[in-house]
């Protein structure tokens, strides 16, 4: 936010706006300058407010440029002026009519025609380092200030860099205003916080060593800040393409192939030089800002604009780290609106790891010069391809491009959050390794959308259609939905994971492994953790938008409708308990009220209003329930305790503590590999705690002084709350219930996993019928092979060598603690339906 100072009351950095200075030629130049800039340019500001920049009033500011250059110098004072901040052509005395003004260049500029930019130290910074020398107790506060004028990288090896780039070092005033008029109005001013010159003084250092210092400091700033809008330096795509090809590893993996297919060294180079164009992106600036200007429309045309959160984070980690952005996938446009944000934010857009599928005619061409590289589906069988694709990420990781992939695979046809794939972690990993001079972080991130485009054809594809193959004609159906609302988009940067420190942690000696061609024996355990804490960071930066929460409360009540009274008290409920026990620090949430969500959702197009003598319901048709359970699947994690607490005492007239914690501590670690739930075993007790508390303040529950809890009276509002809240997580209970019925109806050592997946989807699908579940993902068989993992992984069950499932007595305690949570209904249906009801199993010696 931008904050405005009142003129007559503050005088800051010594300057006053409201004292009159004598009108001199060289002012009246400059601020006619300065104001027919400000006709030329619209600037994007970043961290325009005394605010952000932490600035204290009662201490002089100075301004320091990177490059000597009045046009610089302009567009900074019109953006101070206009952000209420105080002036850099001002004299950073107050009273003072000449001296030093508060600005200072770290360059110079050598030459008439064409400049050479020198490093020198400036005469204003040597002053203000002996004022604060000599003067204790004195201060100035130095805001280094970066000014771009347009955003493109710079290219090696690029003869028009000597014309037209201004960012490069040998200069001219012709370039500088070619710079203006193509770019002024896509410029960006980008404010660092201030350095304080007093507690660099008082290092104790002599003058020019801490003169030196204070320049070095600035110089790195200004470098580091660069790479983070604009990235590093691009190779010519041709440049790239034949670094990686005369690499060592892949030398010999070109030597390799010709060896194993027996062709000439020229055509194996050749096949590996396909592989490198076939993979690369072709970074275009003037496509990147064709994309800004088409995406800016659609984002506030089609939806209502995006939503972005704790973005602050990530522009500090862009200054020092390779950034390897892994959000969820929900959409196609889910590649544009990532790389949007970081370009509307000041940050370097990412390089786009897609599928090959997407490299279709002319849509190819136009995400590939947007930043897009591609990728096969499988590198089985192709060791060379491989061993490209691998050099091809080193260099771009090393390089410190930012990268962007998508740890699900594919697009989420569920709106859960996916199971991770590790191949492209397991390459980052061992690039890390193998380089690890340049940190890397992972930065997971939350997409999120109110209306999805794709929706329709998720649904059709879970209930048997087979997957459409992308094509061209794509575009058309998709500006054909165009005509509906879409609501806003959301996006949410979750807390970063430092690789390094993940691999101190797992790994405590992984530098010793640096080999290239060798993976590490620790390689695949430290994957699968960075793949489950990237799951859950990405489930920790969930939104719950108004959508999200209509679809919980309408998909919770018996029939999808609900009367205006209930349902705005249900969403009321919802708001007040997710802000009590929030999942994450990171968890953003609407701050709109049930009245006006409700409304939302009806402008949407969401809900069904059928108004009578008695009021207005709320309900979900068929096709929309089903579409609903999307949105409500994107938030399901974030409900998971309160609604197992709920489905607790639905089903039990009371529990103590202690039966309360056996049943959570049982099923938490499947619900944990389901749903990517983020605490320990031990923080998870206490979340449960919490909840407990919250329920009992809500009056869902009660307590008595021996800490027995007790369900509400059942014909009572409350309990009709609390059976709404617990059909959030009751469905996932169910589907662990049904393997574990048909795990002891068909008995241990007599039945193979994949058999046991395909009668748990049919068991599922019979009672989504009989119970009239309208929810294909009840019957998702990928989530069945998920629950059947996770008990092996746990030791409930392994494998013999007939390749059957053995289990023991591990399967019944967890049968009789998801017993107690399900409904009698439910219970029966599953039972008799594999004609066998849990009993234990007994040891041989007691038979």
């Amino acid at each position: 936010m931008t904050t405005f100072y009142p003129t007559k009351f503050i005088c800051f950095a010594g300057y006053s706006h409201s004292m009159h200075k004598p009108i001199t030629l060289s002012r009246y130049v400059f601020h006619s300058l300065r104001k027919l800039l400000a006709l030329v340019t619209r600037p994007t500001v970043q961290n325009n407010s005394a605010e952000a920049l932490g600035l204290q009033p009662d201490k002089p500011v100075c301004y320091v440029l990177r490059n000597r250059s009045l046009s610089d110098l302009l567009m900074l004072e019109n953006v101070c002026r206009k952000a209420g901040l105080p002036r850099p052509y001002a004299y950073i005395d107050a009273d003072a009519r000449e001296g030093d003004r508060a600005h200072f260049f770290l360059t110079r500029q050598e030459g008439l025609i064409l400049q050479r930019e020198r490093p020198k130290h400036s005469n204003t910074l040597e002053n203000l380092l002996k004022r604060v020398e000599e003067q204790e107790g004195s201060d100035v506060q130095l805001v280094p200030v970066s000014v771009f004028w347009g955003r493109a990288p710079d290219k090696e090896h690029s003869a028009l860099k000597l014309l037209f780039d201004w960012n490069f070092s040998l200069g001219g005033r012709f370039r500088k205003f070619i710079a203006i008029l193509l770019h002024g109005r896509h410029s960006m001013v980008h404010f660092n916080p201030a350095m304080s010159l007093r507690e660099i003084v008082d290092e104790g250092q002599d003058h020019p060593r801490t003169l030196r210092k204070v320049g070095r400091i600035l110089r790195v700033h200004f470098r580091q800040l660069r790479e983070s809008v604009i990235g590093p330096d691009l190779s010519h795509r041709r440049n790239l393409v034949n670094t990686l090809i005369h690499t060592p590893q892949i030398r010999q993996a070109i030597e390799a192939e010709a060896a194993a297919h027996d062709i000439t060294l020229v055509e194996a180079e050749q096949k590996a030089r396909s592989y490198a164009n076939e993979i690369a992106s072709d970074y275009s600036y003037p496509v990147l800002r064709f994309l800004d200007i088409v995406l800016t429309w659609f984002w506030n045309k089609q939806y209502d604009g995006v939503s972005i959160n704790n973005v602050e984070q990530i522009r500090d980690l862009a200054q020092t780290h390779s950034i390897v952005y892994v959000p969820c996938h929900r959409s196609h446009i889910d590649y544009l609106l990532l790389s949007y944000v970081l370009y509307y934010e000041g940050l370097t857009p990412p390089h786009v790891a897609a599928g090959i599928n997407l490299n279709m005619p002319v849509v190819g061409t136009i995400l590939r010069k947007g930043g897009v590289f591609f990728m096969r589906r499988t590198f089985r069988g192709n060791p060379l391809y491989s061993n490209v694709f691998h050099e091809y990420m080193h260099t771009l990781s090393t390089r410190g491009f930012p990268i962007e992939y998508f740890v699900e695979g594919g697009r989420s046809r569920t709106g859960r959050t996916l199971n991770p794939k590790t191949g492209m972690l397991s390459i980052s990993m061992r690039s890390y390794v193998r380089d690890s001079r340049k940190p890397v972080t992972f930065v997971p991130v939350y997409i999120g959308y109110e209306k999805l485009l794709e929706v329709k054809t998720y649904l059709g594809e879970l209930r048997g259609k087979s997957k459409k193959k992308e094509s061209p004609l794509d575009v058309f159906s998709t500006l054909a939905a165009l005509k509906d609302q879409f609501g806003k988009a959301w996006l949410n940067f979750g807390e970063p994971i430092d690789l390094g420190t993940l691999l101190d942690k797992q790994v405590p000696d992984w530098e010793d492994h640096t080999s290239v061609n060798e993976k590490p024996a620790w390689l695949k355990d430290a994957t699968n953790q960075l793949a489950f804490n990237i799951a859950s960071g990405i489930n920790s930066a969930a939104v719950l938008n108004p959508i999200n929460l209509v679809a919980m409360a309408l998909l919770s009540s018996p029939r999808h409708a609900l009367g205006e009274q209930e349902l705005v008290l249900l969403l009321d409920t919802y708001c007040r308990i997710m802000s009590q026990c929030p999942y994450s620090s990171q968890t953003v949430m609407t701050d709109l009220d049930g009245h006006a969500m409700l409304r939302y959702a009806e402008k949407l197009n969401v809900v069904t209003k059928i108004s009578d003598s008695l009021g207005d319901v709320y309900s979900l048709d068929e096709k929309t329930a089903v579409a609903m359970t999307y949105y409500r699947n994107n938030v399901l994690h974030m409900f998971a305790v309160p609604s197992l607490l709920c489905c607790l005492f639905v089903n039990n007239d009371c529990l103590t503590l202690r039966e309360i914690y056996r049943v959570c501590t049982i099923l938490y670690p499947y619900l944990k590999a389901e749903l990517f739930l983020h605490w320990s075993e031990q923080g998870f007790m206490r979340v449960v705690r919490k909840w407990l508390n919250t329920l009992v303040d809500e009056g869902l529950i009660t307590v008595d002084s021996d800490r027995v809890y007790y369900q509400p009276e059942q014909s009572s509002s409350k309990y009709v709350m609390l059976t709404v809240l617990s059909r959030a997580i009751s469905q996932t209970i169910e589907r662990f219930y049904m393997v574990i019925s048909l795990l002891i109806s068909n008995g241990t050592g007599s039945i193979e996993q994949e058999t046991l997946e395909n009668q748990s989807r049919d068991l599922a699908q019979r009672l989504s019928i009989i119970h009239g579940l309208n929810a294909p993902e009840f019957f998702d068989k990928a989530l069945f092979k998920g629950f059947i993992g996770q008990l092996r992984l746990n030791g409930v069950l392994d494998i013999c060598q007939t390749n059957k499932l053995n289990f023991g007595e591990d399967v019944v305690m967890v049968a009789e603690e998801a017993f107690k949570v399900l409904t009698s209904e439910v219970r029966h249906s599953i039972l008799q339906t594999t004609k066998s009801q849990p009993v234990p199993v007994l040891e041989p010696d007691q038979q």
